[in-house]
């Protein structure tokens, strides 16, 4: 742990397997375009890309929920697609339509990536998680990165797609050249968050957003398989750091991470209950989620009973409040408060 974290933490505690009453919480996108001094911040660049670059910018993303919400930990403010922009692939962020890149789908274009990473490129996320870190002298901050199947599938597509089918069909098409795709994506991103725990990232985490779209087989070897590549080699580097994976869409399969030593929590999605997530991974996991984004989105009463059943279905185990995937731009500031005030009331 990093000493700057002088006080003792509730999320850190929970992490531990500690249960918390009530649990402490953070969001996922918990900084972003629903935050009104996100946007004017966000106005001060002139790519997306160029703004995760700016630390003092991005720092300050990082810190604005804090501030207005008080939430119990910070998450860096970037994106998990810096990763094969340092890898040599060429990223951009086109206006309302997301990221673009160069797709690769053949052993040439794979060719034309680096070998390792490019560490002047990311020097400023580094330096952005040692700003953020040194303001938030008792909030523990995350560092993350998103899992190889998830990368991947934005590098072969050459933007999101609905169902991630080109990446798929590389993977069955030719899945020599895309193990070595996923390999590279391992080593990159294991590099990635031993030097973002360097920096002063307290936790890491490792987004699969797109598991739930792999058959069995597929999920093992894709999803799984890497995730726990990656956890292995942080922990050579970093024995004792924290680490969460949120294979998003895992369902029945979250039992396939129980083993993975190392790995001190798992990130549910909305579509998985808490009895089911319980019985799939052992104590020693704290679960973190897992709150439906557009329950907060519509806020009110709904909101209220939401909340209440994810704080009674949790209440057995170390939980983490959280959503099942990432604030919704159009949720106003309101709801969230809503949601914070009623999370600290609660008592189990």
């Amino acid at each position: 742990m990093d000493p700057a974290v002088a006080a003792p933490s509730r999320f850190l505690s929970a992490l531990k397997g500690e249960r918390q009453s009530p649990p402490p919480i953070w969001l996922m996108r918990q900084a972003g375009r629903y935050l009104p001094e996100y946007r004017a911040l966000r106005a001060k660049a002139k790519t997306f890309l160029d703004f995760c670059y700016r630390p003092a910018l991005a720092a300050e993303a990082t810190l604005q929920p804090i501030r207005r919400f008080g939430f119990d930990a910070a998450i860096l403010f970037s994106d998990i697609l810096v990763v094969p922009d340092a890898l040599g692939q060429r990223v951009s962020f086109e206006e309302a339509q997301g990221p673009r890149l160069e797709g690769i789908r053949t052993e040439a274009d794979f060719s034309r990536l680096r070998e390792v990473l490019d560490l002047e490129a990311l020097a400023p996320v580094l330096e952005t998680i040692d700003r953020a870190r040194a303001a938030l002298p008792d909030i523990p901050l995350i560092g993350f990165c998103g899992a190889p199947w998830t990368v991947a599938s934005y590098m072969v597509a050459g933007r999101g797609t609905p169902d991630q089918a080109p990446a798929r069909l590389l993977a069955y098409r030719s899945p020599d050249l895309f193990q070595l795709l996923i390999d590279r994506l391992v080593d990159a991103s294991a590099d990635y968050l031993s030097r973002q725990l360097g920096a002063g990232a307290d936790v890491v985490q490792i987004f699969d957003s797109w598991a739930g779209v792999l058959p069995p087989a597929e999920f093992a070897r894709w999803c799984v398989a890497p995730i726990r590549a990656i956890v292995e080699r942080v922990r050579e580097r970093r024995p004792h750091a924290p680490i969460i994976a949120f294979p998003r869409g895992a369902a029945t399969r979250l039992k396939e991470f129980a083993d993975i030593e190392g790995l001190w929590a798992v990130g549910l999605d909305t579509t998985i209950e808490a009895a089911a997530a319980a019985q799939q991974l052992p104590e020693r996991f704290a679960l973190q989620g897992n709150l439906d984004p557009l329950v907060l989105l519509a806020g009110g009463r709904r909101l209220d009973e939401a909340t209440d059943r994810v704080l009674q279905d949790f209440a057995p185990r170390a939980h983490i409040f959280n959503l099942g995937h990432g604030v919704l731009p159009e949720t106003p500031v309101e709801h969230v408060e809503r949601l914070v005030r009623r999370v600290r009331r609660a008592r189990g």
